[in-house]
């Protein structure tokens, strides 16, 4: 007898839709049945003809947790995450006190945030100028990548240069991990700010003109010689430029391990957004045009993505429009930047991509789900449904209208650039290792159901 049944399901896997049965047993999938075969189970739910895909993983969520927490938190953030459709989070390093580039630093996390937890999540470490003798132990940890900007950052990290992300991937390739990198040439960036803000430090064309897909491609290009040279598997963060992908696309050709995400925000919000909306709309790299979305998508479709992710990256509304950490925004290059979008994510793709575009939803499992476990290092355990993996998986009804507001989002700071958009296909139920944690639009499990999952060795 098994535990759970779930019955009548158009299961969605990266190469099929086809009608089945998944049973699942000690919090696992047991087996996918035929369409009319039906063993016994203590529970069976009804698919009744909706999709069911395998749970994403967002590869990229800062939850701010511990340090930042009127930004968010693990019991806030988890929350959204499952009820949106991500059964596993990949939290980022910083925005956290302290910063976790420590073996001391991820034991004191790992206890602040465990309890908390309604969703699975795994760790990025810390990559920083002054943490490359920490990167083994963080690896054996369970981390399952390493986090560096090439580029500016928030006060609380550091980013490296060209000479240091060649020292340290040297190092991860040792240990056989992975070095992720926010892809935006510092040098440039920080002249153009300063070109743009003598213009007109209020104009928010002007913000876009500071961070040029030149700046993307520089950074991304560096990256990727580095990795051939250095045989260390690498990772670009939220890909914004189709332009960007062709060259990541390329190099994944060559033979290279160089996977690479973009974002749910990159595959359907505009530049026109940030110039009509400001603030909310603010993020890095930032928002492209109709033109660049449209070539994007085409990126997703040809498994050159190993994610779609969030990047939610959360804030007060006094740091979208008055003050961070007592310091008045002037200008819109002092407003703060990020996008939260870890609740609404799966929506806005499926919506975007399935509805409008006509994708088919496998190439959704596969950027969401299959492709990122396999690159860092979790696919066996979580990505698919197949016998033996975690039973993590998504309800979806395509037919479901929606509209995002302020008091449907979970964060503790509900405000988000995807507020008002309306769309078709929403997440009705999400089972984390069998046990269904939102339904219907509601949290349904205790918070602490979400657990840490190390990279498999």
């Amino acid at each position: 007898m098994y535990d759970v049944l779930v019955k009548n399901g158009r299961i969605v896997t990266a190469d099929r839709v086809s009608e089945g049965n998944i049973a699942i047993r000690d919090g696992k999938i047991a087996a996918v049945l035929n369409a009319g075969e039906e063993p016994e189970a203590a529970k069976v739910i009804d698919a009744k003809g909706n999709y069911v895909f395998p749970g994403a993983i967002d590869t990229h969520a800062h939850l701010n947790d511990p340090g930042y927490e009127w930004r968010e938190d693990y019991e806030h953030g988890t929350a959204a995450a499952a009820l949106g459709g991500y059964t596993t989070v990949i939290d980022m390093p910083l925005q956290n006190e302290p910063a976790m580039v420590n073996a001391e630093a991820f034991d004191f996390k790992l206890k602040k945030v465990d309890p908390n937890a309604y969703c699975d999540y795994c760790f990025w470490g810390g990559l920083i100028p002054d943490n490359f003798k920490d990167l083994k132990d963080l690896d054996e940890k369970g981390c399952v990548a390493f986090k560096s900007f090439i580029g500016p950052v928030s006060p609380d990290y550091s980013s490296l240069n060209y000479g240091q992300a060649y020292e340290a991937m040297e190092i991860i390739k040792e240990f056989d991990g992975r070095a992720g990198f926010h892809c935006e040439d510092f040098s440039m960036i920080k002249n153009l700010e300063k070109i743009e803000k003598a213009k007109d430090p209020n104009s928010w064309q002007c913000f876009l003109d500071s961070r040029p897909v030149a700046a993307e491609m520089v950074a991304t290009v560096d990256i990727i010689e580095i990795a051939k040279a250095t045989g260390c598997k690498a990772h670009i963060c939220h890909v914004s430029s189709p332009d960007v992908a062709q060259k990541i696309k390329e190099a994944q050709q060559e033979g290279y391990d160089i996977t690479a995400e973009t974002c749910s925000h990159y595959l359907s919000l505009i530049d026109q957004d940030v110039l009509e909306n400001g603030p909310l709309f603010k993020c890095a790299p930032p928002l492209r045009s109709q033109e660049e979305v449209d070539r994007l998508w085409s990126y997703v479709e040809d498994g050159t993505f190993s994610g779609i992710a969030s990047d939610h990256s959360p804030c007060s509304y006094d740091e979208k429009f008055n003050e961070i950490l007592g310091n008045k925004i002037e200008n819109v290059f002092d407003v703060w930047g990020g996008c939260s979008g870890i609740q609404s994510g799966f929506q806005v793709t499926f919506n975007e991509g399935c509805v409008k575009r006509n994708v088919c939803p496998t190439v959704l499992a596969n950027a969401m789900s299959v492709q990122p476990a396999k690159a860092f290092g979790i696919y066996g355990r979580k990505g698919d449904i197949k016998p033996g993996f975690d039973a993590d998986l998504l309800i979806v009804d395509p037919e479901k209208e929606w509209e995002i507001t302020s008091d449907s989002l979970l964060y503790v700071n509900k405000i988000s650039a995807f507020v008002g958009m309306k769309g078709k296909g929403l997440p009705i139920m999400t089972m984390i290792r069998g046990n269904v944690v939102a339904e219907d639009g509601k949290i349904v499990a205790e918070k602490g159901v979400g657990t840490f999952i190390e990279k498999i060795k």
